[in-house]
C-alpha cells in the first residue's frame, strides 16, 4: 500500500470535532500534539493542515503503519516526528518532545486501525480467509492461532466472554478445544466456522457478523490492549501541560469505560462529602468537556461507516495532580 492508498482509504473518525476540542490548546506557536495511535496519520495530517504551527508526535506500534504515515506526512516532515513503541509509553514520549516534558494535546483513536482492517494477511477481518495473526506489531509477541493452541478452555472462556462480551463464549471455548485436538486453527475462516457453528441460530439473525465478538476479543487478547490502555490513560493526563487537553475515541464499552473511569477521576474533588470546606489539594485537575461520551451523528456516519460505534470524550488540564493521587497514575515498572 502506498501513501496514496494509505489517504485514499483511511478517513479519519470524527477528525474536525476532535480539532475543535484540541484548538485551545494546540493552535499556538510551539505547541506539540501527541497522535498516540498514528494509524495512517489521518488524524495527524488533519492537525498538521489546520495548525500551522502545531508540532505532532505520532506512535504506533505496527511499523508498516510508522512506514506509511511517514510517507504521508512527508511534506510536514519539519514539524511531524513518528516513534515506534506502544502508546502507554505516552508520558516517556512527551518528556523527549514536549515543552518542559509535557505536551499541549494528546489525542487517542483506539482500536484496530484501517490499514490493519484492510490488509487480508494481517488475519483481523471476520470476512476474509487469511492467517489467524491478529498482531498490531507482527515482530514480537504471540499470534491468534498460537493462543487458540495454547489457552485452555477456561483461559479462552474468560477471552471470550470479557473481551468480546460474547453470551455464548463457554460454547465457542470448548468447540475450538475439540477442533485443535485434530488439527490446530490457522486461519480466520476456520474460526469463524466454529463460532457460526455454535451460535444459535435465532442469535444469528440480529447483530451483524456473529464471529465480530470473538474476533474482537482475540484481538484484545493478543494486543493487550486494554491494559496498554489502563496503562496509557493516566500517563496520557500527566503528560498534558496545565491547560492541556486529552480527546479519546472509543470503539466498544470496555474501553470507553476505561476512559471514563480515568477522566471523571479527574474531574471530581477527591475531597470527603461531609468535609465542609474543600481543600485545595482536593479540587479537580481534569475539567470534562463533553456531556458524557458523544457520538457521530447521521452524516458522519454515512461518510465513514467506521464512525457507527465511535464514543469521544475529552478533558482539560486544570492544574496538576495533586500528591495523594499521583501514586495512582505514576509509572508502575512494567518490566
Amino acid at each position: 500500500m502506498s501513501e496514496a492508498d494509505a489517504a485514499a482509504l483511511h478517513v479519519p473518525v470524527l477528525a474536525e470535532r476532535c480539532l475543535d476540542l484540541l484548538a485551545p490548546a494546540v493552535d499556538a506557536p510551539g505547541a506539540v500534539l501527541v497522535d498516540a495511535t498514528l494509524g495512517m496519520g489521518g488524524h495527524a495530517e488533519a492537525a498538521l493542515r489546520r495548525f500551522p504551527a502545531l508540532r505532532v508526535v505520532g506512535i504506533d506500534r505496527d511499523p508498516q503503519a510508522i512506514a506509511l504515515a511517514s510517507a504521508r506526512l512527508a511534506p510536514f516532515a519539519d514539524r511531524f516526528t513518528a516513534v515506534h513503541t506502544t502508546y502507554d509509553h505516552v508520558d516517556d514520549v512527551a518528556a523527549e518532545h514536549g515543552r518542559a516534558g509535557t505536551v499541549q494535546g494528546v489525542l487517542m483513536d483506539l482500536g484496530v486501525s484501517s490499514l490493519q482492517l484492510d490488509a487480508a494477511d494481517r488475519g483481523f477481518a471476520y470476512a476474509r480467509d487469511a492467517p489467524l495473526d491478529m498482531r498490531m506489531d507482527q515482530s514480537t509477541g504471540i499470534s491468534a492461532a498460537e493462543l487458540l493452541a495454547t489457552a485452555d478452555q477456561a483461559e479462552l472462556r474468560r477471552i471470550l466472554r470479557v473481551y468480546g462480551e460474547e453470551k455464548f463464549a463457554g460454547r465457542i471455548a470448548a468447540a475450538i478445544v475439540r477442533r485443535r485436538e485434530s488439527r490446530p486453527l490457522a486461519r480466520t475462516g476456520e474460526l469463524v466456522e466454529i463460532v457460526r457453528a455454535n451460535i444459535p441460530q435465532a442469535a444469528r439473525r440480529t447483530g451483524g457478523n456473529p464471529a465480530k465478538r470473538t474476533f474482537q476479543a482475540l484481538r484484545i487478547a493478543v494486543n493487550g490492549e486494554l491494559e496498554v490502555l489502563e496503562r496509557a490513560l493516566p500517563r496520557a493526563v500527566e503528560a498534558l501541560a496545565v491547560g492541556g487537553r486529552i480527546v479519546v475515541e472509543s470503539y466498544h464499552s470496555l474501553e470507553d469505560r476505561a476512559v471514563k473511569t480515568v477522566l471523571a477521576r479527574g474531574a471530581t474533588s477527591s475531597a470527603p462529602p461531609d468535609m465542609p470546606v474543600e481543600p485545595e489539594s482536593h479540587r479537580p485537575y481534569l475539567r470534562l468537556l463533553t456531556r458524557g461520551a458523544e457520538e457521530a451523528d447521521e452524516a458522519e456516519r454515512a461518510r465513514n461507516p467506521r464512525a457507527t460505534s465511535v464514543r469521544l470524550r475529552a478533558a482539560e488540564r486544570l492544574r496538576p495532580t495533586p500528591d495523594h493521587l499521583l501514586p495512582a497514575t505514576r509509572r508502575r515498572n512494567d518490566a
